[in-house]
């Protein structure tokens, strides 16, 4: 007899909204993860619309975080390298798919602790300690945690990060790469508008991305090449906010008041296999992806919703068959967005001028033919097709999402 139908292992978002979904079905779910997130983590997380719906479901939207967070109402991609062949500038904007925002900008600092708040409601049982050591078997998954309990179930969610536990006790292997790039999080304050608009600069050394957050303040993902990644770090935050100001070019106004700051390697990863012996991979456990396109938590969040999805009315969790309609279903999500992302990254860094005029060109298509643009809009950023059921818009009508 399994003590709990499912183990999560992990407490970031993904890891959370799955147990959540799990215990909202009915199920007996345990978190084996130490209690909070990173309260310093300076990172926020840009929530498209499906993922919206999944906070939706899970009766956290609109709520209290809906006055924390800022709607994205269009994203603007600008050619900044310098290169001989500029791309234009192209903003795409969700009314052309007949939305009024792609979705809201959320500080982890809130999202994380409003999910804790919710899986405690819905009656996850918390270990407070992550995972030590896990066995499989062929009917269940056992984890022993740092503090020495033991607990069992008939299948295990893996959300433990790119360093997965579980993924190793699987005997699920990877393909790893990384990047020659480190990302600086942090986020200011601007004297000018930024009117709900994120803006990815497209610079030599990676994107330079403002995000908008309440007010006159945005978020930033500053991607560089380590030693000058470094450096910035190293800057007061006078010196930093005049970086920002040189990095903008201005458009935002006045910067100040630069926040807590943090440096990221970049890194890839992406697992051989989605789900194997009684362990699904979720988050980063299966997929790590540069932060271009907003696309990595929100195909996280789909992780965790296909992962509920399988398992609702089921006797088995865990079955061979629920294993193998995973690891398909998100394949195919993940690889192709992955390697799309890919490709754009390694062009902005490569130098190489056959990768960069097919990159403008690429660009150039999409700003001058609405059709494609429209068809790359639903696909990245308001993906219908093949979704959970907790993230598929209602039937007949779009969400009315903005109050």
């Amino acid at each position: 007899m399994s003590d709990f139908d499912v183990i999560v292992t992990g407490a970031g978002p993904a890891g959370l909204s799955a147990a959540c979904l799990l215990a909202l079905d009915g199920r007996r779910v345990a978190l084996v993860a130490r209690e909070q997130g990173d309260a310093s983590d300076p990172r926020t997380v840009a929530l498209m619309q499906p993922s919206i719906r999944l906070l939706m479901h899970l009766g956290l939207w609109p709520g209290e975080l809906k006055d924390a967070t800022q709607p994205l109402r269009k994203l603007r991609l600008v050619d900044d390298t310098g290169s001989l062949f500029k791309a234009p500038t192209i903003t795409f904007d969700p009314a052309e798919l007949g939305d009024e925002a792609f979705g809201w900008n959320f500080p982890l600092g809130i999202l994380i602790p409003a999910l804790f708040a919710r899986a405690g409601e819905l009656g996850v049982t918390f270990t407070g300690a992550d995972a030590a050591s896990v066995h499989t078997a062929s009917d269940s998954v056992s984890v022993t945690t740092a503090g020495g309990r033991r607990l069992t179930a008939r299948v295990a969610i893996a959300a433990d990060g790119r360093n997965s536990l579980l993924r190793e006790a699987a005997g699920i292997r990877t393909n790893r790469w990384s990047y020659d790039q480190t990302a600086l999080a942090t986020s200011f304050d601007h004297s000018g508008p930024h009117d709900g608009i994120s803006t990815e600069h497209h610079k030599t050394a990676g994107p330079f991305t403002t995000v908008p957050m309440p007010g006159n303040r945005s978020a930033l993902v500053w991607m560089e090449r380590p030693a000058r990644a470094a450096e910035l770090m190293a800057l007061t935050d006078r010196e930093l906010a005049a970086e920002i100001q040189i990095g903008t070019h201005g458009a935002l106004g006045l910067v100040s008041h630069v926040g807590p700051r943090r440096l990221f390697p970049m890194q890839g990863l992406v697992a051989r296999d989605f789900a194997k012996n009684r362990i699904i991979l979720i988050g980063e456990a299966a997929h790590v992806v540069p932060p271009i396109g907003a696309q990595g938590l929100n195909m996280s969040l789909r992780d965790a919703a296909q992962a509920a999805d399988l398992m609702e009315g089921e006797d088995d969790p865990g079955a061979p068959s629920i294993m193998a309609d995973y690891d398909a279903r998100r394949r195919r999500d993940v690889q192709p967005r992955q390697q799309v992302i890919d490709l754009m990254n390694r062009s902005l860094l490569s130098g190489f001028m056959a990768l960069e005029t097919g990159r403008a060109a690429g660009l150039t298509l999409l700003s001058q033919f609405g059709p494609l643009r429209r068809a790359v809009m639903q696909y990245g950023l308001a993906p219908s097709a093949n979704l959970p059921r907790v993230m598929r818009p209602p039937q007949g009508s779009a969400p009315e999402l903005i109050a």
